[in-house]
């Protein structure tokens, strides 16, 4: 059984101590309207540091939007030290569009595009204001079956719940005081015009996959049904695919018998 006020305090502690060792005055967070991102921006608000929350619609499905701007307004409630932004990227996006050859504009393609600018706004907001980049990342996503966009929302400067699991960060989220509207939303990582959620593009739930990580984890050997074995797979070979987001980037080191 997790401690939740301890892990809260912790993680508070511990985004408090990075941000005063990096001589930064605080945080931005992206605000999707989902629960990962709800937990990360209240934590950072915890700290009493500066927070500017915002959100970068491309598209975005409506509730998603309602979402993320009733978890800033409640935050903006309960913390001093948050600011919110909106940036509409929609324009930039479809400039982008305008440009790239059509041939490569295919579905998976173009929802990457729409994370990396993400990104790249985030760290704009975080170089002006002296602000670290803090990821929204959980310990399924991040370390498990790398479901998230290389050098998009992958590219943070800190992660302060990517070794919770989604559980976890539910447990968190209703220990910290997030609204049921968050609580109660199917996750989904917005990146997509159609809505789809993450149990559609995976084909699991958090729970499975949590299930299936932590299976790996403590060595068991117990016997699989059909459905767990159905999970297994589908973890493993989301596992296998991502490695070269989880592993550090690969370098070509040169023998020292080539040199002088």
């Amino acid at each position: 059984m997790m401690k939740n006020k301890e892990v809260v305090n912790f993680i508070v502690n511990w985004l408090t101590f990075y941000s005063n060792q990096s001589k930064t005055d605080g945080f931005v967070v992206g605000i999707s309207g989902g629960i990962d991102s709800a937990l990360t921006s209240t934590l950072c608000a915890l700290t009493g540091k500066k927070v500017i929350c915002i959100t970068m619609p491309i598209r975005q499905m409506k509730n998603e939007y309602d979402r993320g701007k009733a978890h800033m307004e409640w935050l903006q409630q309960h913390f001093k030290n948050v600011s919110v932004a909106e940036v509409n990227l929609s324009p930039v996006f479809e400039e982008i569009e305008n440009t790239l050859d059509t041939d490569i504009q295919d579905f998976l393609t173009m929802a990457n595009t729409r994370a990396r600018l993400r990104m790249t706004t985030l760290f704009a907001y975080a170089g002006h204001h002296k602000l670290l980049v803090a990821g929204t990342g959980n310990k399924i996503e991040d370390f498990g079956i790398g479901f998230y966009t290389k050098y998009g929302d992958g590219g943070v400067d800190i992660s302060p719940i990517a070794d919770l699991m989604k559980s976890q960060v539910y447990a968190l989220a209703k220990e910290v005081g997030v609204i049921d509207l968050l609580l109660n939303a199917k996750p989904t990582d917005g990146l997509f015009a159609d809505g789809r959620t993450d149990e559609d593009q995976i084909g699991a739930t958090y729970d499975d996959l949590e299930w299936a990580m932590l299976y790996i984890e403590k060595k068991e050997t117990y016997t699989l049904n059909d459905h767990q074995k159905n999970v297994m797979s589908i973890y493993l070979q989301r596992n296998k695919a991502n490695q070269h987001k989880m592993n550090p980037i690969p370098v070509c080191e040169i023998p020292k018998e080539f040199f002088n």
